[in-house]
Protein backbone atom coordinates (compact mmCIF):
# COMPACT_ATOMS: atom_id res chain seq x y z
CA UNK A 1 0.00 0.00 0.00
CA UNK A 2 1.52 3.38 -0.92
CA UNK A 3 -1.02 5.94 -0.29
CA UNK A 4 -0.41 9.77 -0.59
CA UNK A 5 0.30 12.72 1.89
CA UNK A 6 -3.02 14.38 1.50
CA UNK A 7 -4.66 10.66 2.03
CA UNK A 8 -2.41 10.76 5.60
CA UNK A 9 -3.95 14.22 6.50
CA UNK A 10 -7.03 13.38 5.56
CA UNK A 11 -7.42 10.08 7.54
CA UNK A 12 -5.97 12.05 10.84
CA UNK A 13 -8.61 14.94 10.34
CA UNK A 14 -11.09 12.09 9.89
CA UNK A 15 -10.49 10.40 12.90
CA UNK A 16 -11.81 14.11 14.29
CA UNK A 17 -14.48 14.47 12.16
CA UNK A 18 -15.93 10.81 13.06
CA UNK A 19 -15.72 11.40 16.36
CA UNK A 20 -13.21 9.05 17.11
CA UNK A 21 -10.67 11.19 18.57
CA UNK A 22 -13.21 12.78 20.85
CA UNK A 23 -13.94 9.16 22.24
CA UNK A 24 -10.44 8.66 23.12
CA UNK A 25 -10.00 11.53 24.44
CA UNK A 26 -12.88 11.06 26.61
CA UNK A 27 -11.31 7.73 27.88
CA UNK A 28 -8.32 9.83 28.99
CA UNK A 29 -9.41 12.44 30.50
CA UNK A 30 -11.69 10.23 32.44
CA UNK A 31 -8.70 9.01 34.51
CA UNK A 32 -7.62 11.49 37.11
CA UNK A 33 -4.16 11.94 37.14
CA UNK A 34 -3.28 14.42 39.71
CA UNK A 35 0.31 13.78 40.02
CA UNK A 36 0.41 16.02 43.41
CA UNK A 37 -1.75 13.61 45.42
CA UNK A 38 0.21 11.04 46.27
CA UNK A 39 -3.16 8.46 46.84
CA UNK A 40 -3.49 9.17 42.98
CA UNK A 41 -0.97 6.98 42.32
CA UNK A 42 -2.65 3.97 41.19
CA UNK A 43 -4.61 6.03 38.90
CA UNK A 44 -1.10 7.30 37.20
CA UNK A 45 -1.07 3.69 36.88
CA UNK A 46 -4.10 2.49 35.37
CA UNK A 47 -2.96 5.39 32.97
CA UNK A 48 -0.49 4.15 31.64
CA UNK A 49 -1.12 0.44 32.14
CA UNK A 50 -5.03 0.70 30.61
CA UNK A 51 -6.00 3.58 29.24
CA UNK A 52 -3.36 4.36 27.10
CA UNK A 53 -2.69 1.33 26.17
CA UNK A 54 -6.38 0.49 25.58
CA UNK A 55 -6.19 3.35 22.74
CA UNK A 56 -3.36 2.13 21.07
CA UNK A 57 -4.11 -0.95 20.73
CA UNK A 58 -3.83 -2.74 16.73
CA UNK A 59 -1.38 -0.05 16.42
CA UNK A 60 1.62 -2.55 15.89
CA UNK A 61 3.15 -0.51 19.13
CA UNK A 62 4.40 -3.06 21.87
CA UNK A 63 4.06 -1.40 25.21
CA UNK A 64 5.92 -1.88 28.25
CA UNK A 65 5.71 0.04 31.71
CA UNK A 66 8.76 1.45 33.14
CA UNK A 67 8.47 2.07 36.45
CA UNK A 68 9.48 5.16 38.34
CA UNK A 69 13.48 4.87 40.16
CA UNK A 70 11.45 7.01 42.65
CA UNK A 71 9.44 5.39 45.63
CA UNK A 72 6.47 6.80 45.43
CA UNK A 73 6.54 8.52 41.87
CA UNK A 74 4.21 7.93 38.78
CA UNK A 75 5.56 5.09 35.85
CA UNK A 76 6.00 5.98 32.42
CA UNK A 77 4.49 3.81 29.31
CA UNK A 78 6.66 3.46 26.36
CA UNK A 79 5.06 1.56 23.25
CA UNK A 80 7.36 1.07 20.40
CA UNK A 81 7.43 0.18 16.97
CA UNK A 82 10.83 -0.67 15.32
CA UNK A 83 10.17 -1.35 11.58
CA UNK A 84 13.56 -1.11 10.46
CA UNK A 85 16.83 -0.68 12.87
CA UNK A 86 18.62 1.67 9.84
CA UNK A 87 15.31 3.76 9.51
CA UNK A 88 15.28 7.36 11.55
CA UNK A 89 13.78 6.33 15.12
CA UNK A 90 11.19 9.36 16.68
CA UNK A 91 10.97 9.86 19.99
CA UNK A 92 7.14 11.02 21.13
CA UNK A 93 6.52 12.38 24.13
CA UNK A 94 3.72 13.50 26.00
CA UNK A 95 2.82 13.44 30.02
CA UNK A 96 -0.41 11.83 31.34
CA UNK A 97 -0.03 13.30 34.53
CA UNK A 98 -2.26 16.98 35.24
CA UNK A 99 -2.53 19.31 37.75
CA UNK A 100 -5.55 19.13 40.41
CA UNK A 101 -8.74 19.00 38.76
CA UNK A 102 -10.72 21.49 40.92
CA UNK A 103 -14.03 19.97 41.34
CA UNK A 104 -16.58 22.47 42.31
CA UNK A 105 -15.19 25.49 40.79
CA UNK A 106 -15.55 25.10 37.12
CA UNK A 107 -18.58 27.54 35.41
CA UNK A 108 -21.63 25.54 35.59
CA UNK A 109 -20.79 22.59 37.78
CA UNK A 110 -18.52 20.88 34.61
CA UNK A 111 -16.41 18.22 35.92
CA UNK A 112 -13.23 18.35 35.27
CA UNK A 113 -13.10 14.65 34.69
CA UNK A 114 -15.67 14.19 31.42
CA UNK A 115 -14.80 16.59 28.48
CA UNK A 116 -17.81 18.80 27.93
CA UNK A 117 -18.29 20.38 24.83
CA UNK A 118 -19.66 24.03 24.55
CA UNK A 119 -19.11 25.46 20.92
CA UNK A 120 -15.77 25.05 19.59
CA UNK A 121 -14.52 24.61 23.02
CA UNK A 122 -13.58 21.41 24.97
CA UNK A 123 -13.68 21.74 28.54
CA UNK A 124 -11.79 18.86 30.61
CA UNK A 125 -9.15 18.92 32.98
CA UNK A 126 -6.25 17.46 30.73
CA UNK A 127 -7.89 18.36 27.38
CA UNK A 128 -4.80 20.35 26.53
CA UNK A 129 -2.07 19.49 29.95
CA UNK A 130 -1.47 17.15 28.13
CA UNK A 131 -3.80 14.52 27.16
CA UNK A 132 -5.45 15.91 23.99
CA UNK A 133 -1.94 16.82 22.96
CA UNK A 134 -0.30 13.62 23.31
CA UNK A 135 -3.20 12.19 21.53
CA UNK A 136 -2.79 13.86 18.73
CA UNK A 137 0.07 12.32 17.83
CA UNK A 138 -0.66 8.87 18.54
CA UNK A 139 -3.87 9.38 16.34
CA UNK A 140 -1.61 10.88 13.58
CA UNK A 141 0.41 7.64 13.48
CA UNK A 142 -2.20 5.82 13.17
CA UNK A 143 -3.39 7.71 10.39
CA UNK A 144 -0.22 7.18 8.75
CA UNK A 145 0.12 3.71 9.59
CA UNK A 146 -3.29 3.31 7.95
CA UNK A 147 -2.68 5.30 4.76
CA UNK A 148 1.05 3.82 3.83
CA UNK A 149 0.80 0.22 5.47
CA UNK A 150 3.47 1.06 7.63
CA UNK A 151 5.59 4.03 9.38
CA UNK A 152 8.32 4.32 6.70
CA UNK A 153 10.29 5.29 10.81
CA UNK A 154 10.50 3.81 13.79
CA UNK A 155 8.44 5.71 16.72
CA UNK A 156 8.74 5.05 20.43
CA UNK A 157 5.82 6.73 22.40
CA UNK A 158 7.18 7.94 25.71
CA UNK A 159 4.36 9.45 27.91
CA UNK A 160 5.15 10.25 31.98
CA UNK A 161 3.20 10.67 34.83
CA UNK A 162 5.14 13.31 36.86
CA UNK A 163 5.66 16.39 34.12
CA UNK A 164 3.13 19.03 36.56
CA UNK A 165 5.44 18.03 39.32
CA UNK A 166 9.09 18.33 38.04
CA UNK A 167 9.14 14.60 36.74
CA UNK A 168 10.78 13.72 39.67
CA UNK A 169 13.21 10.54 38.62
CA UNK A 170 13.03 11.27 34.86
CA UNK A 171 16.65 11.44 34.21
CA UNK A 172 17.38 8.69 36.63
CA UNK A 173 15.21 6.41 34.25
CA UNK A 174 16.41 7.44 31.75
CA UNK A 175 19.79 6.54 32.23
CA UNK A 176 18.33 3.19 33.58
CA UNK A 177 16.55 2.86 30.48
CA UNK A 178 18.96 4.90 27.69
CA UNK A 179 18.99 1.74 25.07
CA UNK A 180 15.23 1.27 25.41
CA UNK A 181 14.70 5.02 24.66
CA UNK A 182 17.49 5.68 21.79
CA UNK A 183 16.31 8.22 19.27
CA UNK A 184 17.61 10.37 16.79
CA UNK A 185 14.88 13.31 17.28
CA UNK A 186 12.58 14.24 20.29
CA UNK A 187 9.06 15.82 19.31
CA UNK A 188 6.82 16.38 21.89
CA UNK A 189 3.53 17.71 22.03
CA UNK A 190 2.51 20.38 24.59
CA UNK A 191 2.06 23.71 25.50
CA UNK A 192 -0.11 26.91 24.24
CA UNK A 193 1.03 28.37 21.37
CA UNK A 194 1.46 32.22 20.26
CA UNK A 195 -1.69 32.94 17.68
CA UNK A 196 -4.49 30.55 16.88
CA UNK A 197 -3.96 31.35 13.34
CA UNK A 198 -0.71 29.86 12.54
CA UNK A 199 1.18 26.56 13.86
CA UNK A 200 4.58 27.03 15.75
CA UNK A 201 7.32 24.85 17.19
CA UNK A 202 9.35 25.82 20.34
CA UNK A 203 13.10 24.61 20.96
CA UNK A 204 13.41 24.39 24.53
CA UNK A 205 12.86 26.05 27.73
CA UNK A 206 14.19 28.59 30.06
CA UNK A 207 15.37 27.51 33.15
CA UNK A 208 13.96 28.53 36.79
CA UNK A 209 16.11 29.05 39.97
CA UNK A 210 13.62 30.14 43.07
CA UNK A 211 15.18 31.59 45.79
CA UNK A 212 14.58 33.48 49.55
CA UNK A 213 16.04 36.12 50.28
CA UNK A 214 16.16 36.35 54.23
CA UNK A 215 16.59 39.30 57.30
CA UNK A 216 17.54 38.32 60.46
CA UNK A 217 17.87 40.70 62.81
CA UNK A 218 15.93 39.45 66.21
CA UNK A 219 14.15 36.58 67.60
CA UNK A 220 11.29 38.96 68.63
CA UNK A 221 9.06 42.36 67.69
CA UNK A 222 9.43 44.77 69.96
CA UNK A 223 6.89 48.14 70.45
CA UNK A 224 7.04 50.53 67.89
CA UNK A 225 6.63 53.95 70.44
CA UNK A 226 9.72 52.51 72.43
CA UNK A 227 12.15 50.94 69.94
CA UNK A 228 11.03 52.51 66.23
CA UNK A 229 13.59 54.36 65.39
CA UNK A 230 16.43 52.95 67.09
CA UNK A 231 15.94 49.31 66.15
CA UNK A 232 16.43 48.64 62.78
CA UNK A 233 14.06 47.79 60.44
CA UNK A 234 14.32 44.17 58.55
CA UNK A 235 11.76 45.04 56.09
CA UNK A 236 12.86 48.67 54.87
CA UNK A 237 16.85 46.99 54.54
CA UNK A 238 15.11 43.71 52.58
CA UNK A 239 13.19 46.65 50.68
CA UNK A 240 16.75 48.27 49.72
CA UNK A 241 18.02 45.16 48.64
CA UNK A 242 15.35 44.39 46.59
CA UNK A 243 15.44 47.78 44.75
CA UNK A 244 18.90 47.08 44.16
CA UNK A 245 18.90 43.93 42.30
CA UNK A 246 16.52 45.91 39.46
CA UNK A 247 16.30 49.36 38.69
CA UNK A 248 12.37 51.00 38.77
CA UNK A 249 11.86 49.69 35.11
CA UNK A 250 12.22 46.51 35.78
CA UNK A 251 15.93 46.24 34.52
CA UNK A 252 18.23 43.59 36.11
CA UNK A 253 21.40 44.61 37.71
CA UNK A 254 23.10 41.55 39.11
CA UNK A 255 26.33 40.67 36.63
CA UNK A 256 25.94 37.04 35.92
CA UNK A 257 22.52 37.30 35.46
CA UNK A 258 22.08 38.31 31.59
CA UNK A 259 23.15 36.65 28.53
CA UNK A 260 27.06 37.87 26.97
CA UNK A 261 25.72 37.10 23.67
CA UNK A 262 22.75 35.69 22.04
CA UNK A 263 23.12 33.14 18.97
CA UNK A 264 22.61 34.93 15.46
CA UNK A 265 20.31 32.56 14.41
CA UNK A 266 18.33 32.85 18.18
CA UNK A 267 17.70 36.57 17.35
CA UNK A 268 16.54 35.95 14.04
CA UNK A 269 14.09 33.72 14.64
CA UNK A 270 12.91 35.68 17.69
CA UNK A 271 12.79 38.39 15.65
CA UNK A 272 10.24 37.03 13.22
CA UNK A 273 7.65 35.70 15.89
CA UNK A 274 4.07 36.87 15.57
CA UNK A 275 2.03 37.35 18.15
CA UNK A 276 -1.75 37.64 18.82
CA UNK A 277 -3.73 39.56 21.12
CA UNK A 278 -5.92 36.99 23.08
CA UNK A 279 -8.90 38.83 24.95
CA UNK A 280 -8.16 38.75 28.51
CA UNK A 281 -4.82 38.32 28.55
CA UNK A 282 -3.00 41.46 29.33
CA UNK A 283 -0.43 43.81 27.27
CA UNK A 284 3.06 44.14 27.77
CA UNK A 285 4.52 47.02 29.58
CA UNK A 286 6.58 48.75 26.64
CA UNK A 287 8.70 50.37 29.20
CA UNK A 288 9.55 47.54 31.60
CA UNK A 289 12.54 45.16 31.71
CA UNK A 290 15.39 45.64 29.30
CA UNK A 291 15.25 48.74 26.90
CA UNK A 292 15.91 48.17 23.88
CA UNK A 293 14.60 44.66 23.52
CA UNK A 294 11.20 43.43 22.00
CA UNK A 295 8.82 41.72 23.53
CA UNK A 296 9.47 38.39 21.63
CA UNK A 297 13.51 38.73 22.65
CA UNK A 298 12.49 39.92 26.13
CA UNK A 299 9.96 36.45 26.96
CA UNK A 300 12.25 34.27 24.72
CA UNK A 301 16.11 35.17 24.61
CA UNK A 302 16.58 37.41 27.67
CA UNK A 303 16.91 36.90 31.72
CA UNK A 304 13.25 37.58 33.92
CA UNK A 305 13.18 37.95 37.58
CA UNK A 306 10.02 38.32 39.40
CA UNK A 307 9.12 38.45 42.76
CA UNK A 308 6.49 36.00 44.34
CA UNK A 309 6.17 37.11 47.65
CA UNK A 310 7.21 39.81 50.28
CA UNK A 311 6.42 39.65 53.87
CA UNK A 312 7.52 41.14 57.38
CA UNK A 313 5.29 40.89 60.31
CA UNK A 314 1.56 39.64 60.15
CA UNK A 315 -0.16 41.79 56.93
CA UNK A 316 -3.72 40.01 58.16
CA UNK A 317 -3.15 41.05 61.26
CA UNK A 318 -0.95 44.22 62.23
CA UNK A 319 1.15 44.87 65.37
CA UNK A 320 2.46 48.28 66.31
CA UNK A 321 5.73 46.88 66.90
CA UNK A 322 9.32 46.40 65.18
CA UNK A 323 9.97 43.29 63.32
CA UNK A 324 12.27 40.37 63.68
CA UNK A 325 12.83 39.59 60.24
CA UNK A 326 11.68 40.04 56.87
CA UNK A 327 11.93 37.60 53.68
CA UNK A 328 11.00 37.51 50.26
CA UNK A 329 11.08 34.75 47.50
CA UNK A 330 11.77 35.83 44.23
CA UNK A 331 12.24 33.49 40.90
CA UNK A 332 14.73 34.08 37.79
CA UNK A 333 13.77 32.80 34.86
CA UNK A 334 17.07 32.32 32.40
CA UNK A 335 18.09 30.72 28.89
CA UNK A 336 21.01 28.21 28.23
CA UNK A 337 23.15 31.50 27.91
CA UNK A 338 22.83 31.72 31.56
CA UNK A 339 24.05 28.81 33.72
CA UNK A 340 21.25 27.75 36.01
CA UNK A 341 24.10 27.55 38.60
CA UNK A 342 25.65 30.61 38.19
CA UNK A 343 22.01 32.67 39.24
CA UNK A 344 22.80 32.36 43.41
CA UNK A 345 25.98 32.71 43.58
CA UNK A 346 25.55 35.76 41.28
CA UNK A 347 23.80 37.40 43.56
CA UNK A 348 25.54 36.83 46.60
CA UNK A 349 28.80 38.38 45.10
CA UNK A 350 26.13 41.49 44.12
CA UNK A 351 24.39 41.62 47.54
CA UNK A 352 28.13 41.54 49.09
CA UNK A 353 29.07 44.50 46.79
CA UNK A 354 25.97 46.21 47.79
CA UNK A 355 26.37 46.30 51.63
CA UNK A 356 23.94 43.21 52.23
CA UNK A 357 26.22 40.65 52.92
CA UNK A 358 24.23 40.17 56.28
CA UNK A 359 21.15 39.13 54.08
CA UNK A 360 20.41 35.47 53.65
CA UNK A 361 20.10 33.72 49.95
CA UNK A 362 18.11 30.66 50.90
CA UNK A 363 17.46 28.42 47.75
CA UNK A 364 14.60 26.92 47.44
CA UNK A 365 12.72 24.09 45.65
CA UNK A 366 9.20 23.75 45.66
CA UNK A 367 9.00 21.51 43.01
CA UNK A 368 11.93 19.74 40.88
CA UNK A 369 13.45 22.70 38.55
CA UNK A 370 14.22 21.98 34.91
CA UNK A 371 17.18 23.70 33.75
CA UNK A 372 17.38 25.60 30.59
CA UNK A 373 17.78 23.66 27.12
CA UNK A 374 17.60 24.81 23.70
CA UNK A 375 18.10 23.33 20.15
CA UNK A 376 19.42 25.65 17.54
CA UNK A 377 16.78 26.71 15.48
CA UNK A 378 19.37 26.03 12.62
CA UNK A 379 19.26 22.53 13.18
CA UNK A 380 18.56 20.23 10.05
CA UNK A 381 15.59 18.41 12.44
CA UNK A 382 13.90 22.47 12.78
CA UNK A 383 14.26 22.89 8.69
CA UNK A 384 12.38 19.37 8.61
CA UNK A 385 9.65 19.90 10.93
CA UNK A 386 9.15 23.15 10.04
CA UNK A 387 9.13 22.72 5.93
CA UNK A 388 6.30 19.85 6.79
CA UNK A 389 4.42 22.25 8.82
CA UNK A 390 4.40 24.87 6.05
CA UNK A 391 3.17 22.68 3.51
CA UNK A 392 0.65 21.39 5.44
CA UNK A 393 0.09 25.14 6.46
CA UNK A 394 0.62 27.10 3.21
CA UNK A 395 2.54 29.20 5.79
CA UNK A 396 5.48 29.08 8.04
CA UNK A 397 5.25 28.41 11.31
CA UNK A 398 6.49 30.29 14.33
CA UNK A 399 10.42 29.15 15.37
CA UNK A 400 10.11 29.86 18.98
CA UNK A 401 13.83 29.03 20.09
CA UNK A 402 12.78 28.28 23.63
CA UNK A 403 9.71 27.84 25.84
CA UNK A 404 9.32 31.10 28.37
CA UNK A 405 7.80 28.90 30.81
CA UNK A 406 9.33 24.84 31.89
CA UNK A 407 9.54 21.28 30.55
CA UNK A 408 11.86 18.76 30.53
CA UNK A 409 13.42 19.67 27.09
CA UNK A 410 16.77 19.96 29.21
CA UNK A 411 17.01 16.40 30.44
CA UNK A 412 15.91 14.55 26.93
CA UNK A 413 18.82 16.57 25.28
CA UNK A 414 21.44 15.86 27.55
CA UNK A 415 20.46 12.13 28.30
CA UNK A 416 19.80 11.29 24.78
CA UNK A 417 22.00 14.06 22.95
CA UNK A 418 19.18 14.87 20.26
CA UNK A 419 17.43 17.88 18.70
CA UNK A 420 14.25 18.60 21.20
CA UNK A 421 11.10 19.79 19.29
CA UNK A 422 7.72 21.05 20.82
CA UNK A 423 4.45 21.52 18.37
CA UNK A 424 2.37 23.08 20.75
CA UNK A 425 -1.34 22.75 19.55
CA UNK A 426 -3.21 24.97 22.48
CA UNK A 427 -3.89 28.64 22.74
CA UNK A 428 -2.99 31.08 25.89
CA UNK A 429 -6.41 31.12 26.94
CA UNK A 430 -7.09 27.46 27.56
CA UNK A 431 -7.32 28.34 31.46
CA UNK A 432 -4.50 25.22 31.82
CA UNK A 433 -3.74 24.36 35.54
CA UNK A 434 -7.20 26.48 36.64
CA UNK A 435 -10.96 26.32 36.62
CA UNK A 436 -12.03 25.63 33.09
CA UNK A 437 -9.20 24.14 31.22
CA UNK A 438 -10.41 23.69 27.70
CA UNK A 439 -9.50 22.75 24.30
CA UNK A 440 -10.01 25.04 21.18
CA UNK A 441 -11.32 22.23 18.88
CA UNK A 442 -10.19 23.69 15.44
CA UNK A 443 -7.06 23.83 16.69
CA UNK A 444 -7.19 19.92 17.58
CA UNK A 445 -7.97 19.58 13.83
CA UNK A 446 -5.34 21.36 12.89
CA UNK A 447 -2.82 19.46 14.51
CA UNK A 448 -3.71 15.81 13.53
CA UNK A 449 -3.61 17.07 9.99
CA UNK A 450 -0.12 18.93 10.70
CA UNK A 451 0.93 15.61 12.30
CA UNK A 452 0.26 13.40 10.05
CA UNK A 453 2.17 15.72 7.05
CA UNK A 454 5.38 15.36 10.22
CA UNK A 455 5.13 11.61 10.31
CA UNK A 456 4.81 11.13 6.49
CA UNK A 457 7.54 13.22 5.65
CA UNK A 458 10.08 11.57 8.29
CA UNK A 459 8.75 8.40 6.90
CA UNK A 460 9.26 9.61 3.16
CA UNK A 461 12.96 9.68 3.67
CA UNK A 462 13.05 13.87 4.63
CA UNK A 463 14.57 13.32 7.94
CA UNK A 464 17.99 14.51 8.18
CA UNK A 465 20.90 11.80 7.99
CA UNK A 466 22.21 10.42 10.84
Amino acid sequence: MAGTREGAIAAAQGLYDDGVYLAHLRSLVAVPTESQMPDRLPDLHRYCSEALPGVMEGMGFEIRLLENPNPGRGPVMLATRIEDPSMPTVLVYGHGDVVRGLGGKWTDGRDPWAVTQVGDLWYGRGTVDNKGQHLIAIEALRAVIAERGSLGFNAKVFVETGEEVGSPGLRALMQRDRDLLAADVFIGLDGPRQTTFMPEIKLGARGGVAFDLVVRLRDHAHHSGHWGGVLADPGFILAHALASIVTPQGRIRVKGWLPAKVPDSVLQATRAIVFEDIPGLPEADPDWGEPGLTKAEKIFAWTSVIMLAHITGHPDAPTNAVQGEARARLQVRHTVDVPGEAIIPALRAHLNEAGFAHIEVIPVMERDMFGASRTDPADPWVGMVAGSMARTANRAPNVIPNSSGSNPSNIFAEELGVPVIWVPNSYAGCNQHGPDEHALAPLLREGLGLMAGIWWDIGAGAAPKR
